[in-house]
């Protein structure tokens, strides 16, 4: 068993020029599509909000309780950042577009999820009372009984929602 030995000698002795390195590929094409990035948010920031109102009316209780959980306006945010980031790109007014579209996923949640509770409600007092007619005839109810429970906390979730909208946006489309 014998060790493969280079050849003996110089290759480059008889005057051949060195092979070239071969070229880098061209860097990736930059991703800066403001208007389908804006789509991608809103549709983010919708499906948030169905997913936020759906969480909502689970976990309400025959007795008029709810509960709510941050943990879902931080998911809508970080949904509506990582939909702006990667369909948007590095464009640098998504992130702050990122903001209101966020807010306007946590505050389409909860406005859902207030008409969802509110026709099983009805429902359990056997009314027919469908989500579309609450949006539709009982809308300023709808938003009256939304200003009437906001408090605090609901505050703090509209803050964490911007919050992720904002910096997700920013670091993703770094």
């Amino acid at each position: 068993m014998s060790q493969p030995v280079p050849p003996p000698g110089n290759p480059f002795a008889d005057g051949a020029a060195p092979q070239p390195y071969p070229m880098a590929p061209p860097p990736a094409p930059t991703r800066d599509n403001l208007a389908l990035g804006l789509l991608a948010g809103l549709g983010a920031a919708v499906v948030g909000a169905l997913v936020l109102g759906g969480i909502m009316r689970a976990m309400a209780e025959e007795d008029g309780s709810y509960t709510q959980l941050g943990i879902l306006a931080l998911g809508v945010g970080a949904l509506v950042g990582f939909a702006l980031a990667k369909v948007g790109g590095s464009n640098p007014v998504l992130p702050f577009a990122g903001v209101p579209i966020a807010l306007f996923g946590v505050f389409a949640g909860q406005l859902f999820g207030y008409a969802l509770m509110a026709s099983w409600w009805a429902e359990l007092d056997g009314r027919a009372l469908p989500v579309s007619e609450i949006f539709t005839a009982h809308f300023s109810d709808l938003f009256t009984a939304w200003k009437e429970e906001l408090g605090a906390m609901d505050l703090l979730f509209f803050g964490i929602a911007g919050y992720e909208g904002y910096v997700l946006t920013k670091k993703l489309s770094a």
